[in-house]
């Protein structure tokens, strides 16, 4: 697999895909503009339980970089449309085996004021989580089933 760096990159967009833990602290620090007063930074973890699944130990995802990577980017530009004012996004997925209270995804995005950093990052939280192919398994106390993540990214 081909990995996007998990580092800042020189354009205002920082999408990837990575094995490696996600960056959290440094995806903010790289959204803080001197213009830009409102950062929003979501991080989707692994949690305990899902519906009908207690004891849920591990989530493991699977994706192929080469089409999630244009799906981030698409997520990323249609953004861009709706809230021009974004100063720095953040769209970062995990891949790989994660344990409960591991970050699976960050989002992050700064706008000069809060209301358009909120509205950006859930627009690119629920847009991300509804079209771009990525898979997961599921590991609870009753067994493991596979499932993909964006119910509607074949349409």
């Amino acid at each position: 697999m081909t990995e996007t760096p998990m580092r800042p990159p020189e354009s205002p967009d920082w999408i990837g895909v990575s094995e490696a833990e996600l960056p959290v602290e440094q995806a903010f620090r790289w959204t803080n503009l001197p213009h830009c007063g409102g950062i929003v930074i979501f991080c989707g973890t692994v949690r305990d339980h899902s519906d009908g699944r207690p004891e849920v130990t591990e989530l493991e995802y699977e994706a192929y970089v080469d089409q999630v990577v244009p799906k981030l980017t698409d997520v990323a530009r249609t953004a861009r449309t709706r809230w021009p004012e974004i100063g720095r996004l953040v769209l970062l997925h995990r891949i790989g085996r994660l344990r409960v209270g591991e970050v699976s995804v960050v989002v992050g995005a700064s706008t000069p004021h809060r209301g358009e950093a909120f509205a950006a990052a859930q627009f690119c939280i629920d847009t991300l989580k509804h079209t771009v192919p990525i898979w997961k398994r599921e590991t609870w106390a009753g067994g493991s089933d596979w499932s993909v993540c964006a119910p509607d990214h074949v349409r």
